[in-house]
Formats: structure tokens, C-alpha cells, sequence
């Protein structure tokens, strides 16, 4: 099985560099984040979408019915790596049915769901329906439930825009942990995005993070997305700043590599490349590895419309599938997604976000080099401070 998934993904890699090259066509992304929903009940500092609904209500009556859903992963076909985004997706009363709909369609290997964890009880029941339904139809697929971490006590509340968001935080990561007894499809995990408001205190919470003994705890640089409209807003830290926290963050990943196994292990190494490069794309402000945006992977926001990612969002959308009666291959190959994949490859953009950069790392041999060189035993010992 595991040879049979390693010529699956090389096969794909080649098709992704062939497209990139304008040789073949474009195939099937290997990575499809869903934006269900523009709802959110955090008004956190690094983010605007939840204004959205504040200023504009009516515009909630425009997100994506069960049925369109339907007949866009229809469309879509088999992904590996499917991402349910936000907003906070578990305000979708249909976010159950919705996986259901995945599965039968779409046929994920991984779904991940974020959350801002601050409707415990909801996210629990959901959460529940969701792993019942991949129980009868894709039980061996892995559901990764990522509650947001920001800061320690105060600080998380501070900048999650929320009094009492650390409290409900604990009790949804241990309540999730409790449904993880007897089951071996649920990963609970943490998440951080590094601001300029929390980047002195991460090792505080790196530390608290290990406390926890969640499954996996991941931080990425906060960014300006189109997705979240605050692209004017002063909130990244700088590139000096979140090189001294990553040197420490890394020799902590690289610490506990060899006692992990499986995805686990593999998507760490992944990760202390990419603290790397991310550092690289912060110093210099280019791209510093091809991106594969548009390509390998696919980003559909709650009204219809298809992005290479977040970050450039509408402002280099594909098309929008109510538009095309949820024709998604009809929009995917598309003269008008062909210009967005130039502009692209022309390099007029440079982000380490951190989900089209793991693929981009994967369609890299130099940087898979790197991630092999962790995996690797005789590369157990030791890691190379953030350049």
C-alpha cells in the first residue's frame, strides 16, 4: 500500500511540474480547501471576516446550499487532502452533511477543520456525526480537528478579540481528546498564527502547547489574505523576529521527531522545512520556490468562487461555479485560470502560506531533499538553525 501511494503521489508531482511548464494539461489539485462559511464569533487582530455579516447580513442568504455543495464535489471528483475553512465551520448546522457529501464524492484520504473553539458543545456534537459518517463510509480516513491557539491565558482572549476564549479552548481540546479513546481516525491538534502581537510569547505557549498532548501544534506568520480583508492591516511580525522564534520552535520539532511515527512524522519534517522557507520569502519578498498555486492546489470561498489560494483570493479568481451551473473542470481549465496560473509563475506573488507551501515543497527535489534528509535515520540527530 505503501508503494502504491508513493507512485500515486510522484505520478502526481510530474503532472503538476508538466502543467506548471504549460506542457500538459492541468490535472486534478491534490489539495481542496472549502471555505463553508464567512460566520465567525472571534474578532481577532489578525482578521476582518468577522465584520463581513456585521456590515452586510444580507450577504449570508448568498453562501453555498447543501445542494450546490453537492453538485460542486460532483464536479470536483477524488482529492486527497480536503480542508473545511472559514469563518469557524462549525457554525454551519450542515457541517456533518456536508463531510457526508465529501466522502461520497470527493473521497478525502484527510479532512482537517479548523475552529476558533468557542462553541464547545457544538463542535463536540458535530464532531461526533462527522466520525460516525466516516465510520460507514470512509473509515480509514483521518480527521485532524484544529482548534486556534494564540496566546496563554489573557493573551489568547487579548488577541482572539473574545474574554473567556482560553477556558472554552482547554475544555473543547480535552473534550476532543476524550472521543479519541478506542478510535484511531481522530487527530486533535493545535494551531497558532504568528503576529506581531504574540510572536514575543511563543515559546510561552510552545511549551504549553507540549502540555497538552495534543496529537500535532503548528504555527504559520500571520498574512494579509484577500480572504480575510485585511490586507491594509499591520499585522505580520518582522522577518528577524519570527527567524529567532522559529530557531527555537525548530530544535523543538526536531527533538520529538524520532519518537513520532506515520503522517505524524512526516508532516514535522515537512514542517522544519518550511520554517525555513518561510523565513527565506519573509527576507527577501519573492518567491523563492516555484508555487504551485492553481494547480496543485484549490481554494472555493462560501459564494461559488474558485482561487489558486487565500492570499490572492478575488482578486485573481478562476470563476464562480453558480455562475457555470458547477461545471468546476470547466472553470479549473479555463482561459481565464490559465492567466491566473501566469500570473503566478511570472512571480508577481510571494506568500509562505503554509498549505500551498507544503505542496510547493513536495514539487521541489531540493527541498524534498531536506524533508528526507529528517526522516532519514542517520539524520536523527542534530538540526540546522534557521538560516
Amino acid at each position: 500500500m505503501a508503494i502504491k501511494q508513493a507512485l500515486h503521489v510522484a505520478k502526481k508531482i510530474i503532472s503538476f511540474r508538466l502543467a506548471r511548464l504549460g506542457v500538459a494539461p492541468v490535472a486534478a489539485p491534490i489539495n481542496f480547501t472549502f471555505s463553508v462559511t464567512n460566520k465567525c464569533q472571534s474578532r481577532c487582530l489578525s482578521c476582518k471576516i468577522w465584520e463581513v455579516y456585521r456590515k452586510e447580513p444580507e450577504k449570508l442568504r448568498e453562501e453555498l446550499s447543501l445542494d450546490e455543495i453537492e453538485r460542486m464535489f460532483r464536479s470536483v471528483g477524488n482529492i486527497y487532502f480536503f480542508n473545511l475553512s472559514g469563518g469557524c465551520p462549525f457554525l454551519r448546522n450542515d457541517l456533518p452533511e456536508i463531510v457526508e457529501l465529501a466522502c461520497r464524492y470527493l473521497r478525502p484520504s484527510v479532512i482537517h477543520i479548523p475552529t476558533n473553539a468557542l462553541a464547545v458543545e457544538r463542535t463536540l456534537a458535530a464532531v461526533k456525526k462527522i466520525l460516525a459518517i466516516l465510520d460507514t463510509h470512509l473509515p480509514d480516513t483521518v480527521l485532524q480537528i484544529k482548534p486556534s491557539f494564540d496566546g496563554v491565558d489573557g493573551l489568547h482572549d487579548e488577541v482572539r478579540g473574545i474574554p473567556g476564549n482560553f477556558g472554552k479552548l482547554l475544555r473543547l481540546t480535552a473534550g476532543l481528546k476524550e472521543l479519541q479513546k478506542g478510535r484511531a481516525n481522530l487527530r486533535v491538534g493545535l494551531g497558532t498564527v504568528v503576529s506581531r502581537f504574540n510572536i514575543k510569547h511563543l515559546r510561552k505557549i510552545m511549551d504549553y502547547a507540549d502540555k497538552l498532548h495534543v496529537d500535532s501544534y503548528i504555527s504559520e506568520v500571520a498574512e494579509n489574505r484577500d480572504e480575510m480583508f485585511n490586507m491594509e492591516d499591520d499585522i505580520a511580525p518582522s522577518a528577524d523576529e519570527f527567524k529567532t522564534a522559529m530557531r527555537e520552535f525548530k530544535t523543538a520539532i526536531h527533538a520529538r521527531l524520532r519518537r513520532k511515527k506515520g503522517l505524524a512524522r512526516v508532516t514535522d519534517a515537512f514542517r522544519l522545512v518550511y520554517y525555513d522557507l518561510t523565513v527565506d520569502i519573509l527576507n527577501r519578498k519573492k518567491q523563492v520556490i516555484p508555487c504551485y498555486g492553481g494547480i496543485s492546489n484549490v481554494h472555493v470561498d462560501p459564494y461559488g468562487n474558485v482561487w489558486p489560494c487565500c492570499i490572492l483570493g478575488n482578486t485573481q479568481s478562476m470563476g464562480n461555479l453558480k455562475e457555470n451551473q458547477f461545471r468546476f473542470w470547466e472553470i479549473w481549465r479555463s482561459g481565464r485560470a490559465g492567466h491566473v496560473r501566469q500570473f503566478i509563475k511570472q512571480k508577481k506573488c510571494h506568500c509562505p502560506l503554509a498549505n500551498q507551501s507544503y505542496a510547493n515543497i513536495l514539487c521541489d527535489f531540493k527541498k524534498m531533499a531536506q524533508v528526507l534528509r529528517y526522516l532519514l535515520p542517520f539524520k536523527a540527530n542534530g538540526v540546522r538553525g534557521t538560516h
